[in-house]
């Protein structure tokens, strides 16, 4: 896997919001083994490794979060679970003058015309930075965002807001990552949704697919670490930067992967016009550009160079 071609020999403070777990976990790993001074924080659900400081603190509870926060100042902010506007704003009066860069781990799914209002995309372009602006959307504060159904059925809309709150009041350095859809690690890759197409192969079960599937992008955990480890110690950009290998793959392309390892025969099913189908089935185009990292100085790897291994280590999780 490619990294970052260059990158600068510092000791920072970071603090790093979440990180118990997959490509959160492996960051911390990763900052504490190039020698900086972690400080992770989080609701006690998951501890760090051994020798990097753990807060306590519930970061919805603004009060609580500075009190555990004290006298405390970092270089960098790596915010892994910022999911609303309300979060945003708290965190950024929290660590106002206390730190001097933040970095918001965001999503593809910022992107999607059918939550963002936006105009399709065309098919043959990949999506710039540029298509949501954080400068300029819209923050309604005031929406229930601390309703758990209504954020998960919001949830693109939640993160496109809390990156317009750090952008627009912020008070320090601001960038975020918007990443694509993130595979590898067998079972560490929580999200179930490479296990669902392993499964359904295995199963010679019937993979759902729209009539004609978009493609989309994606990103290994592990490379995903290593931009987070870059855009926090190895960089200085600000904005948008999105985060994906730079060939975009559709359904049947991926469930091809997995039936070439597998030794099986794909099925598939198509669904009707307007119908859910299967995670990575879109009907909608709204697959990234990475030139802005590239021009950055991060090179990302292909699909094609890991995607394999990553479907391997799927199928070894299930005992194949």
């Amino acid at each position: 896997m490619q990294t970052a071609r260059t990158r600068k020999a510092e000791t920072r403070r970071i603090c790093v919001i979440g990180g118990s777990r997959y490509f959160g976990r492996l960051l911390v790993e990763r900052l504490q083994a190039a020698g900086h001074e972690v400080t992770v924080i989080n609701r006690g659900s998951g501890r760090p490794p051994a020798g990097v400081e753990h807060l306590v603190a519930d970061r919805d509870d603004e009060a609580a979060l500075v009190a555990a926060l004290g006298e405390r100042t970092f270089d960098v902010v790596i915010d892994q679970v910022c999911y609303t506007p309300v979060q945003a704003a708290i965190a950024a009066r929290a660590f106002r003058g206390r730190a001097r860069r933040y970095v918001m781990t965001s999503t593809i799914e910022v992107y999607d015309p059918a939550t963002a209002g936006l105009p399709e995309p065309s098919r043959d372009v990949p999506v710039p930075e540029s298509a949501v602006d954080p400068a300029s959307w819209r923050v309604a504060s005031d929406l229930p965002w601390h309703d758990a159904a209504y954020l998960e059925s919001h949830y693109a809309e939640g993160k496109r807001q809390a990156e317009a709150v750090f952008t627009q009041d912020g008070g320090f350095a601001f960038a975020v990552v918007r990443s694509a859809h993130v595979l590898g690690g067998g079972a560490l890759e929580f999200t179930g949704r490479l296990a669902h197409y392993v499964d359904r192969v295995l199963g010679g079960q019937p993979v759902a697919v729209h009539a004609e599937p978009l493609p989309t992008v994606f990103v290994h955990y592990a490379e995903l670490a290593a931009l987070l480890d870059w855009a926090a110690t190895g960089t200085a950009f600000t904005g948008p930067l999105n985060a994906c290998s730079g060939d975009p793959l559709d359904v049947y392309g991926l469930v091809e992967v997995i039936a070439s390892r597998a030794g099986r025969t794909p099925v598939y099913e198509t669904v009707a016009a307007g119908q859910p189908a299967s995670p990575f089935s879109f009907d909608r185009h709204y697959a990234m550009s990475n030139a802005r990292a590239e021009k950055e100085g991060f090179v990302f790897s292909r699909t094609s160079d890991w995607l394999p291994e990553a479907v391997g280590e799927a199928l070894t999780a299930r005992g194949r």
